[in-house]
């Protein structure tokens, strides 16, 4: 278990918290960031149980960072019993059936707490419900009888064999179609039972064929059968992991659904072989973006397609995936690889307000220097929201269209999008495994990027974190562009001395200027991944 000051202890209103921070909240890159919430029943015992293995998780790309509110009970067989019911033992005290006052509290009182101490996703469809056996129950009832404040529920060994759930569970409707509802139990819970205990597989097993037949959506329910699993910490809290990964995780049909088939406006003319278009509305951060996608010819490896990720798609996508098509070819060809262009719905190859928004973080015009032609500069500072759509909507749709090798995906943005790519690099370094920064504007915000450094560098030093970085820039480009990609190579340069983390690489295109030095770029790229 995590040392006790890992934990935060609060009271909202006389009820007990446990509160788990996610692992970038107090960062400099959580400082405006929003995150989804997990409550968590029985004052959050099964996430201390597996603390360190969700924060390992997290740091690996694996697990969206949440933030865990551990909710205590001074009496469970009351608080989280739906209705009163004599005890299994006549030495114990009768159920209370006070759940329903309980959620109520959670909903009105403990909830509204939460989002106004923390910076959290206070939508339902960011809040999850989770708990085991009576918390299990207690969290099922949170999605039928407060869906308005709960749209993703946690039954880890629930108890479903509770006098009078079953047949409530039959004589109502399914749970509403829009929550996400993970549902566990072990094959052996319950069978060392007489009582009515031991009813607890059938029953689990039962309800969750009510609910297909109907009608709700298959792709919004996960069941797990844990073989040999007992009624206990070890089954419960081993299920925790997997059910926070999938709860939230967008369904993979609500992510490819967001992606809108484009018909070219070059459809009469010439279009690259094996490519798409699609457009996409970040439910996340409201943007819309023009998403091309390159699909290699022939099956894939076991392991599934690298894929290449490439900012600025309107200008860079066609010369990576013609580049991409061609090097493949021959014995000593690269591996075949998914190229996904993430641009926006215009002509021209770029697109400067958009772009200065998606690739930057917020600078006041007296941290940036005088633009060439005077203009004010464009909106600039949304580079977390766009690495949420990146991460929470992008990537899980190309997943479930395509078959993805996810250790193996990269980063390549020029200019902006170098420094963007820079900046994933230094906040989330799991994201991407491979990061190729062209000409980057390490300049942006009086060279605020330096500052991150520090951090990557303790992370790479440690081994927490692995990461290859090719950086590459043209020897016509202006002096400060040229030298600050020099430094940064020579600062990291001792990261590499140390065996596994840091794969680097610099290549200084002499004649090349800020624009040519994209094509020569591609193919150096294209052998580095």
């Amino acid at each position: 278990m995590r040392s006790l000051n890992w934990f935060r202890n609060m009271e909202a209103n006389g009820r007990q918290l446990t509160i788990l921070l996610p692992p970038s909240y107090e960062t400099e890159a959580g400082r405006d960031r929003r995150y989804p919430v997990a409550y968590v029943q029985d004052g959050g015992d099964l996430f201390q149980l597996v603390a360190n293995q969700l924060q390992h998780l997290t740091l690996q790309g694996k697990l969206q960072e949440v933030l865990y509110v551990g909710v205590h009970t001074p009496n469970r067989n009351d608080e989280y019993t739906p209705w009163p019911a004599p005890p299994l033992l006549s030495a114990y005290p009768a159920f209370g059936g006070g759940a329903r006052a309980y959620l109520d509290e959670l909903a009105d009182m403990v909830k509204p707490f939460v989002d106004g101490q923390f910076r959290t996703k206070p939508e339902r469809e960011h809040t999850a419900l989770i708990g085991g056996s009576f918390g299990g129950l207690v969290s099922l009832l949170g999605g039928l009888w407060r869906p308005d404040s709960f749209g993703l529920l946690g039954l880890l060994s629930a108890s479903f064999w509770y006098e009078g759930v079953m047949p409530y569970l039959r004589d109502n409707g399914a749970p509403r179609d829009d929550l996400r509802i993970y549902m566990s139990v072990g094959d052996a819970e319950g069978i060392y039972k007489a009582n009515i205990q031991r009813h607890m597989v059938e029953a689990t097993l039962e309800a969750r064929r009510l609910w297909q037949e109907k009608g709700f959506p298959d792709d919004r329910l996960r069941f797990r059968l844990e073989e040999g699993g007992t009624h206990d910490a070890l089954c419960m809290a081993g299920n925790l992991p997997r059910a926070l990964q999938w709860l939230f995780a967008p369904a993979a049909k609500e992510a490819v659904a967001a992606l809108k088939p484009v018909m070219s406006r070059e459809a009469n003319g010439y279009a690259v072989p094996r490519t798409e278009q699609h457009e996409i509305q970040s439910r996340r951060i409201g943007r819309r973006y023009r998403i091309f996608i390159s699909i290699p010819a022939g099956d894939p490896p076991p392991e599934g397609f690298p894929v290449l990720y490439t900012l600025d798609a309107n200008a860079s996508f066609a010369s990576i995936a013609e580049a991409v098509r061609l090097q493949v070819r021959g014995p000593q060809g690269i591996c075949p690889t998914i190229v996904v262009g993430i641009g926006y719905d215009a002509e021209g190859p770029i697109v400067s307000e958009k772009r200065f928004l998606d690739y930057t973080d917020h600078a006041d015009p007296s941290e940036l220097p005088v633009r060439p032609d005077g203009s004010d500069w464009p909106v600039t500072g949304g580079a977390t929201a766009f690495s949420d759509f990146i991460e929470e909507e992008l990537k899980p749709a190309i997943e479930a269209l395509y078959p993805v090798d996810r250790t193996r995906q990269t980063l390549f943005g020029h200019s902006l999008g170098g420094y963007y790519v820079l900046r994933t690099l230094a906040e989330n370094p799991d994201s991407f495994q491979t990061y190729i920064a062209g000409s980057p504007s390490i300049w942006w915000k009086n060279h605020a990027l330096l500052d991150r450094l520090p951090e990557l560098e303790r992370r790479l030093s440690s081994g927490e974190v692995r990461a290859a970085l090719l950086i590459g820039v043209g020897g016509r480009e202006k002096a400060g562009m040229v030298e600050d990609a020099e430094q940064l190579y020579q600062r990291l340069l001792p990261l590499a001395a140390e065996e596994g983390r840091l794969r680097l690489s610099f290549r200084k295109f002499e004649e090349e200027g800020h624009v040519s030095v994209i094509h020569p770029l591609i193919s150096e790229m294209l052998r580095f991944i």
